[in-house]
């Protein structure tokens, strides 16, 4: 973090709000997230897989609908919330995010809950972070390589 470093950060979702799933881009999925979707839907892995995932050599994520982000948003929120991929159960503490006062400030303007609510301690939103390299290790080591961030 060097320079950027912060002692605290504030975030709380909002009702209604599913700001997070508009935004362009994908939604990786790990293994343990890809079982614990199709269990949810009540489909099996391979067929959970087949409809809705995209899969690389490397990396899995949930394939995209013509006109929205995800086959799983609706007018509720969240189709799969109790099920959803680690990806979005975290946002936004992704390392991209909490490791950059600016990237934080940036991802503010679109996430109405980012500043409000009570004061998380800087450890524990790099230690919630952290998740995502466990979940999404590949992503992560390629970032590095390259300097690059995929989400």
């Amino acid at each position: 973090m060097g320079s950027e470093h912060f002692a605290g950060l504030r975030f709380t979702c909002q009702p209604g709000c599913t700001k997070c799933c508009e935004v362009q881009g994908f939604v990786y999925l790990s293994e343990q997230d890809l079982s614990n979707a199709a269990r949810y839907t009540g489909m099996s892995k391979r067929a959970f897989e087949a409809r809705y995932v995209y899969r690389t050599k490397n990396f899995l994520r949930l394939r995209k609908p013509r006109h929205s982000q995800c086959h799983f948003l609706n007018e509720e929120g969240c189709g799969i919330h109790p099920a959803k991929p680690t990806q979005c159960r975290l946002f936004p503490f992704w390392p991209e995010l909490v490791e950059s006062r600016k990237e934080w400030k940036q991802t503010g303007k679109h996430c109405p809950g980012i500043g409000q609510g009570p004061l998380i301690q800087i450890g524990t939103a790099l230690e919630t972070a952290s998740e995502m390299r466990q979940a999404y290790p590949a992503m992560y080591e390629e970032e590095e390589r390259s300097g690059r961030r995929r989400l």
